[in-house]
């Protein structure tokens, strides 16, 4: 199926890896000029390479640590300069660390809220104008199952990335008549660099093997076994085209099943 977004630009913010890189290999394919933006030089001129490798569209790297304001303003004059306005805007970032809504720590809960909302939201504030202008824009946020159902030790996670989905939904009223959608997707389990350690901890705690926590999803799951980043990347090309154009506004479940009730 041809998306018809060959030829558009795309930045996708945590693009190094797992489900950023996966979005990226999948709009790298349909043609689309991707911007990577990480933080990671060596890692993501290697993720560059592989797209490459694959596709003839335009790849470039932005080298960028969005935990700061100042880092996140240099990021969007290197992306202007590199990509331009971008038509799609995938807003990724790392999860915070494990936690208890029982135990508060103010300045933890600063940093987050800074890394986690502030840069998908700055680099909006930035982009969407050409957007608005030019009648078509997407901005596709990757968040988690925890927006609805609150994943029990994950409270930063939980709490912020409901925000940042509620922040969106709003956006999305406001900028529909301009040919502009607003999309979070909410991944379940994905066999990535961040899910191995979400593991890991749970089975220190459990005092268990990962793989035990591992077959404890598995039977939670629907689908019997964890997503690929390649699946994730698809669905996320698909909203970013104009075959999606009526999408916008939605909370997205890709998770094989596994929410219940949404």
């Amino acid at each position: 199926m041809d998306l018809q977004i060959a030829g558009r630009t795309a930045i996708v913010m945590g693009a190094s890896s797992g489900l950023g890189f996966g979005i990226a290999h999948a709009l790298a394919q349909e043609g689309v000029h991707v911007g990577l933006l990480a933080r990671d030089p060596s890692r993501l001129e290697a993720a560059a390479a592989r797209l490459r490798a694959v596709s003839s569209a335009r790849i470039s790297c932005i080298v960028a640590d969005l935990a700061s304001q100042d880092a996140v303003h240099a990021a969007m004059g290197a992306i202007k300069d590199t990509v331009g306005a971008p038509d799609i805007l995938i807003g990724n970032g790392g999860g915070p660390p494990p936690g208890s809504a029982t135990s508060f720590d103010a300045a933890l809960w600063e940093a987050q809220a800074r890394a986690m909302l502030l840069p998908v939201m700055t680099m909006t504030d930035a982009f969407l104008p050409a957007m608005r202008a030019n009648g078509f824009g997407r901005i596709i946020m990757v968040s988690s199952t925890s927006v609805v159902e609150p994943i029990p030790g994950l409270v930063l996670s939980n709490a912020l990335r409901a925000a940042l989905a509620n922040w969106g939904r709003t956006l999305a009223r406001e900028v529909a008549r301009d040919g502009v959608t607003v999309n979070t997707m909410m991944p379940g389990r994905f066999d990535t660099a961040r899910v191995q350690k979400l593991n890991r901890s749970r089975a220190d705690s459990q005092g268990c093997s990962t793989e035990d926590v591992r077959q404890q999803d598995l039977e939670t799951i629907p689908a019997g076994r964890y997503g690929t980043p390649e699946e994730f990347g698809a669905v996320a090309a698909f909203l970013a085209s104009p075959l999606a154009s009526y999408v916008t506004g939605a909370l997205i479940p890709v998770d094989g099943g596994l929410l219940h009730g949404h």
